[in-house]
């Protein structure tokens, strides 16, 4: 099928992305792997629930319905949900092919589609990033973002007593809602010091335009309100060192980290949950670009210009694929993606100015490399075949590995079933001169399992 814009991720970039390219007069295609719009931000709440719970839960609530309604009831833009995009075929200075299979990931029916875009945009966001320590592979450690999923889409909280850790403004929210829905959060635990914080955000704050900075203010405000309110514990400086229990986590220990975040020694403190919640950050979701060809920048997302355009003609990136900067970046840059896929130019100032508050998160709350200090040979990094980091380095030793398939087939980090998406970073930090570059273990030319059966399958040219 023959499209003027073909969109993959219905995110807030993705959403943004299709209506500019539709207010250029573009014919749009917009696909996503979910049954509804919204991506990971908006996460759809329970049938039923109030509108009060959704506001609460739910940041920029209006702003999406707004989106939503726009391009459902346009009639030149094809929304497919339920859409898994398992491969590109590259085109000389073209974009590449796009090969989707639609319907639920685990029938028998799926239908296969094939995309012809004249501009493609990919807005396929990220997933979170844990760093592992000694028990995070035992029931009821959980990433901060699934515990969020689980508060927004079903109203439940993933444990009794919670404790939030991690690094980053994410932690924020997240306790917010796990409080909304029942938990008691026993603690939220921040890696960076207040010091390395305030030398993130605070210099250079003539480069803050006001009206940003109230709206930040104000975000802020109703989260640490909705702590103060049940007292709940911010401490910054420490980390999750690891997790106890049997059969699930009863407890975790919990101890100060120096700046470059090496523990510290005797700090330890054990705090009892049944539930925890960890989080350092995000990793762009990157396997349909390096399938296009698109270059890697250095943290191993999308390379872009500022209009958006990837290194491969006709291929554009917006949202977290370029680089973790919240949802108001992302839907800057889905603007700015949509109308230059549609062939207008526009949005780069709006982009670079959300981009000035994403680069101050990352000076105060990105990962330090002390972290793999907590990382003993025991500790498992590739949760999916129970692979430690002592095997890891033992094999990287024994091999003298260059490459990465062959360290894959040597160790199997990264060959379950997740295919490396939970380990893959961290085992390239983990490595020793790390031969791998950053975003590598994210090159999976079949992106998603398929069966013979549906690539056989002949394409339908559009859902009925």
């Amino acid at each position: 099928m023959s499209v003027d814009v073909l969109v993959i991720g219905a995110g807030p970039a993705g959403l943004a992305a299709a209506r500019a390219a539709r207010r250029a007069g573009a014919r749009v295609v917009l696909l996503d792997s979910s049954d509804v719009l919204g991506g990971q931000f908006w996460r759809q709440p329970l049938a039923g629930g109030s509108d009060a719970d959704i506001r609460a839960l739910q940041h920029k609530w209006d702003r999406f319905v707004a989106l939503r309604r726009v391009l459902t009831d346009d009639p030149d833009c094809e929304i497919v949900t339920g859409a898994q995009v398992w491969a590109v075929d590259r085109r000389d200075d073209a974009p590449p092919v796009v090969h989707a299979l639609v319907g639920p990931a685990d029938g028998g029916d799926r239908r296969r589609r094939v995309f012809v875009p004249r501009a493609l945009v990919l807005a396929t966001g990220a997933h979170e990033r844990t760093l592992p320590f000694p028990g995070w592979d035992l029931p009821g450690v959980y990433t901060a973002g699934a515990a969020q999923a689980m508060a927004k889409g079903e109203g439940v909280a993933v444990g009794k007593r919670v404790l939030v850790a991690g690094t980053g403004p994410f932690l924020l929210p997240v306790a917010a809602s796990l409080l909304h829905v029942g938990a008691t959060v026993v603690g939220v635990v921040e890696a960076s010091s207040w010091r390395r914080i305030a030398r993130g955000w605070v210099p250079r704050p003539h480069e803050l335009r006001p009206k940003d900075l109230m709206s930040k203010s104000a975000e802020l405000g109703g989260y640490v309100r909705a702590l103060a309110a049940r007292r709940v514990p911010y401490r910054t400086g420490a980390a999750v060192l690891a997790a106890h229990g049997d059969s699930r986590v009863t407890a975790v220990t919990v101890a100060r980290i120096a700046d470059d975040w090496t523990p510290r020694q005797g700090t330890e403190q054990r705090v009892e949950a049944d539930a925890v919640c960890v989080s350092h950050g995000f990793v762009p979701r990157t396997e349909i670009a390096i399938s296009a060809g698109c270059a890697l920048a250095a943290d191993g997302s999308v390379r872009v210009d500022e209009e958006q355009r990837t290194s491969v003609p006709g291929v554009y990136a917006a949202g977290e694929i370029t680089g973790i900067g919240g949802a108001d970046l992302a839907l800057a840059e889905g603007e700015a993606a949509g109308r230059a896929a549609a062939g207008r130019a526009g949005g780069a100032a709006e982009v670079a100015r959300h981009r000035a508050f994403a680069d101050r998160m990352h000076s105060a709350h990105g990962i330090r490399p002390g972290w793999k200090a907590w990382v003993g040979d025991d500790t498992i990094v590739c949760r999916c075949e129970e692979v430690t980091a002592g095997q890891l380095r033992t094999v990287l030793a024994a091999t003298e590995t260059r490459g990465l398939r062959s360290l894959k087939l040597s160790s199997r980090a990264g060959l379950g079933i997740c295919q490396g998406r939970i380990c893959g970073r961290n085992v390239e930090d983990l490595l020793p001169d790390a031969p791998l570059d950053p975003g590598r273990t994210a090159n999976r030319p079949i992106v998603v399992p398929v069966r013979l059966g549906e690539i056989a399958a002949p394409p339908v040219e559009r859902e009925v």
